[in-house]
């Protein structure tokens, strides 16, 4: 926890949100919350917070995911769920969705730090409700093992105080983030020149390259490009590579934050690329260096969390299909937000998913 609280340099500067004291100095119920977070060990669930798109997109990459061998944990496919017996809960943040709708001003990221340390509550909470106009009579849910923020935004502005929350009060939950978890591969894997592809308010926010300065990297550059909207990916991939271009560095790896990319159109239009057939395609080429790679956060949250479940014997060992619930955020009658839980059947209705 201390290593990821010191990540996060903005966050220390300024000190936690109101809220994080708030809650430790709570004497209602909801300190006991935090305290109690991830001590169920391997019995608790996998839980995905943040926009409903990103987190229904993630779910069903969890649930399908066949990428390593469950037996002995290598990158192998075994045709068996790599997730088999584990619950995940996805809790769609339907009520501060989109979360661009904070960026713009300190204030507004500050709204953005109580939103993530609110959805931690959620996730850790063994309380949700039927319906947010009948919260009388609460139903149970289980309790966060792994909680992950699904947007850059929330994790990277919201992550610092959900991390120091549970220093002070022993909650012990693993919470990832997509940014650093990516940074942090990317790093690792060699590259000092790394270009992101995001949308206008991750950029706007410099959170990808605050992630970079907190690690003290003085050696690697990082750059956030937004491509011009375009008919396929194709044509959005080389228009981020013309943008990066003009830089005159090297490219080492291309970080795209998005959960609705299809990253193969882009790896066979690296091949037509690297053939050099036009003089665009031999400059692309030029640039590109022999360790470049393209990473996603839903690949990387799903080798992360099979590894950090493998490694703190987390696993459930259920035989059994990974499960999914849902719950969504609402506001109650008495103004107050509330996780609601919900039905399949109104996740299919209501949100733009592929769940089947």
């Amino acid at each position: 926890m201390a290593v990821a609280a010191c990540k996060h340099a903005d966050s220390v500067q300024r000190g936690t949100i109101g809220l994080v004291q708030s809650i430790v100095e709570d004497t209602t119920g909801i300190r006991g919350i935090v305290e109690k977070a991830g001590w169920n060990g391997a019995d608790g669930v996998i839980a995905l917070a943040g926009e409903p798109g990103d987190v229904l997109a993630m779910t069903k990459c969890f649930v399908t995911a066949d990428l390593m061998d469950n037996v002995d944990g290598r990158r192998q496919r075994d045709s068996l769920p790599d997730f088999a017996g584990e619950t995940f809960h996805a809790l769609l943040d339907a009520y501060n969705a989109p979360y661009s709708q904070f960026t713009g001003s300190p204030e507004g990221l500050d709204s953005l730090r109580e939103v993530a340390v609110k959805g931690a509550l959620h996730a850790w909470d063994t309380v949700c409700f039927r319906s947010a106009n009948d919260h009388r009579i609460p139903l149970r849910k289980a309790s966060a093992k792994i909680l992950i923020f699904t947007s850059s935004l929330q994790a990277e502005y919201g992550l610092f105080d959900v991390d120091t929350l549970q220093a002070m009060l022993g909650g012990k939950c693993r919470v990832l983030s997509p940014v650093s978890i990516l940074v942090d591969n990317a790093l690792a894997a060699g590259a000092q020149n790394i270009l992101v592809w995001a949308p206008d308010a991750v950029r706007e926010s410099k959170v990808w390259e605050k992630a970079l300065e907190a690690r003290h990297r003085t050696d690697a550059t990082l750059a956030v490009y937004t491509p011009k909207p375009a008919v396929d990916v194709r044509t959005q991939l080389r228009d981020i590579l013309r943008q990066y271009l003009v830089t005159g560095l090297p490219l080492d790896a291309l970080i795209v934050d998005s959960y609705s990319v299809d990253l193969a159109p882009l790896q066979s239009e690296l091949k037509l690329i690297r053939l050099g057939g036009t003089e665009e395609d031999v400059a692309f080429d030029k640039m590109l260096s022999a360790r470049f790679q393209i990473l996603d956060p839903a690949g990387a949250l799903l080798i992360n969390t099979y590894n950090l479940l493998r490694e703190e014997n987390l696993f459930a060992h259920k035989i059994a299909k990974p499960a999914v619930k849902y719950y969504r955020s609402a506001e109650s009658e008495s103004g107050e937000v509330i996780l609601v839980d919900t039905p399949a059947s109104y996740v299919n209705r209501t949100y733009v998913s592929s769940l089947n």
